[in-house]
């Protein structure tokens, strides 16, 4: 479907906010105000779904709103599901990743992405059912999850379990391992300190200063970095962000959040919390990653060099202990 003229903002009219207004009660947000006008009702219900879908709630439908809005249309059965160029996102890939995690099938991250780790686990789920192994959800393999419903885990997914075996087992240090450090704009200068200085340390490090958050991912995920860093700034709505959805969490981003969390705060003095979120950066990076959203800005413009020293603490702290005891 043609993506109507974004953002859309309080204040808009015409056919593209009934769009969006259906959307939004389809996606069960049903106060939405009057049909043809964004209002304040309208800027609740957006600022509602995005806090569902741990997105930036500013109460705007942009490109990410927008995108969620659409993935929301789709629930598993809906369609046939499997492995094609661009990748199918929705709901439904959501809700097949949590099933085959819980039941033991590693689809990786459960990022509503259909990519090659969900294809996988797919076939060897439905070679474990005895359905045709042909890594395409359609009607039987609906079925066979049916038969299975009751047998879903409240645990950990079998990807949180091998991220966390995976930073366990990881050298010590941050000398030897690949870093991703990004910026989208504002912030060149703590970027390249920050590389520079984990250089100097011993890891190697590609810098990206790219607006295209996708493609940050992309070459993070060629590299096989071991962590993902990406810094923008912000004049409000300070956070360090994690990949967290419903049934998954990124043991090793939440870690590294809560350190430069504690870093970053402490500097700028200013709360700059560690945050669970679902934007795409977080979502398309394929290891721990976090999104910092920093300030104020003449502030961390000021104080760059210190923003970067920050930084490598906190990634140096995390290198030496990348999870939470109470994750093992």
């Amino acid at each position: 479907m043609t993506t109507p003229g974004l953002p859309l903002r309080r204040g808009d009219k015409g056919a593209a906010i009934r769009d969006l207004h259906r959307r939004l009660v389809a996606a069960g947000f049903i106060d939405v105000g009057e049909l043809d006008i964004f209002d304040t009702d309208t800027e609740r219900a957006v600022r509602e779904f995005q806090s569902s879908r741990r997105l930036v709630e500013d109460g705007v439908c942009a490109r990410q709103t927008w995108a969620a809005l659409i993935e929301a249309d789709h629930r598993l059965g809906d369609r046939m599901l499997y492995l094609r160029s661009p990748m199918t996102r929705g709901d439904d890939v959501t809700d097949l990743q949590q099933r085959l995690g819980s039941l033991g099938f590693d689809a990786g991250y459960v990022d509503g992405i259909f990519g090659p780790d969900t294809e996988s686990a797919l076939r060897n789920f439905q070679h474990n059912q005895a359905v045709t192994p042909d890594g395409v959800v359609g009607p039987d393999t609906v079925v066979a999850f049916g038969r299975l419903s009751g047998r879903r885990s409240t645990g950990k997914t079998v990807a949180e379990v091998r991220e966390i075996e995976r930073l366990r087992t990881a050298s010590p240090g941050v000398a030897g391992h690949r870093l991703v450090i990004g910026e989208a704009g504002g912030l060149p200068t703590v970027a390249d300190a920050l590389a520079k200085r984990l250089r100097l340390a011993g890891a190697e490090v590609v810098t990206l200063h790219h607006p295209d958050l996708s493609k940050q991912a992309h070459t993070a995920n060629t590299w096989d970095s071991s962590v993902y860093i990406g810094i923008t700034l912000a004049t409000e709505d300070w956070s360090i962000a994690y990949f967290s959805t419903d049934g998954f969490v990124s043991a090793g981003g939440q870690s590294l959040a809560s350190r430069c969390e504690l870093e970053l705060s402490s500097l700028l003095g200013v709360p700059i919390p560690a945050t669970g979120m679902r934007i795409p950066i977080l979502r398309e990076t394929r290891m721990p990653a976090v999104w910092c959203r920093i300030g104020p800005p003449a502030l961390v413009v000021e104080t760059a060099p210190r923003v970067a020293e920050a930084l490598q603490d906190a990634v140096t702290q995390w290198f030496g202990q990348p999870f939470s005891e109470a994750e093992d």
